[in-house]
């Protein structure tokens, strides 16, 4: 029988082509996205389609439970869905913060708590985690954004020992810049904030250019994040984190750097801008 992955976020970029991989590899995918009538194209290329939106647990426990009744497994879960609330700390009021993390966070934990059972079952499962560079290595204009990935990252390594024992492995997969319209979103929620008139030089930055997404020159097809994730859900000892892409691996790699020449690099840029 078929194995069987439930994507999130499959509307388009980086979900919908990952739905394309596991499809490419005869894998039974259940593509989800907050409106059904954005991934047509996926069911009729053979994927099961459903809407799924990662805050709302009633439409999560309906596909969970038709997979199982369909299926009768659940062999990996991609938590994919999210975006990015960008902007400067404290331009950010607490309720975008918490639309932030509600997606990018607490979606993933509703998502790993309605899968678990059914994995823990059979002692066996795989759940892949799209998180990000951003999730390892905070910048200014980004905190927002950072913190929900960095505790997807902290959740996710607690997670990956405290069911190993069970059979089932946790992994997480972390881009760089991806051409998608990542950034055009976050350009969107970028018109939410009142600002304080005290951040400027980090607004002309997101002005000027696309660091995380769109035409940034470092950036990386959602088809090189979709094979990395296909990767890590089906290679039989995975690893725990699978970063895509040169910029990301230069970032991750800047993480040693010390604090100080950091912020030093920070300030510098600051002042150029």
């Amino acid at each position: 029988m078929a194995k069987t992955v439930l994507i999130t976020g499959a509307s388009s970029g980086i979900g919908r082509a990952t739905a394309r991989a596991f499809l490419h590899e005869d894998w039974t995918v259940y593509a989800t996205a907050r409106d059904p009538e954005d991934i047509t194209d996926l069911a009729e290329r053979g994927a099961e389609t459903a809407a799924l939106d990662v805050t709302d647990e009633t439409q999560i426990r309906s596909v969970v439970d038709r997979m199982d009744e369909e299926q009768g497994r659940i062999d990996c879960l991609v938590n994919n869905a999210g975006y990015g609330q960008f902007g400067p700390v404290e331009d950010v009021p607490t309720d975008l913060l918490h639309e932030q993390m509600d997606v990018n966070l607490y979606g993933p934990h509703r998502l790993i708590r309605a899968v678990l059972p059914y994995m823990r079952e059979r002692e066996d499962g795989r759940i892949v985690n799209v998180s990000s560079v951003a999730g390892r290595f905070a910048t200014p204009g980004m905190g927002v954004y950072s913190a929900s990935k960095f505790g997807l990252e902290a959740l996710t390594d607690a997670l990956r020992n405290e069911v190993e024992p069970h059979g089932i492995e946790a992994v997480l997969v972390e881009p760089g810049p991806v051409e998608t319209n990542f950034a055009d979103r976050a350009d969107d929620r970028l018109d939410l904030l009142d600002r304080s008139g005290a951040y400027e030089t980090l607004y002309k930055l997101y002005e000027d250019g696309q660091t995380f997404g769109g035409s940034s020159p470092v950036a990386v097809r959602p088809a090189d994040v979709a094979e990395v994730i296909l990767e890590a859900g089906v290679t039989p000892d995975p690893e725990a984190r699978y970063p895509v892409g040169a910029f990301a691996d230069l970032s991750l790699k800047a993480r040693y750097l010390p604090d100080r020449v950091r912020d030093s690099v920070f300030a510098l840029l600051g002042r150029l801008l």
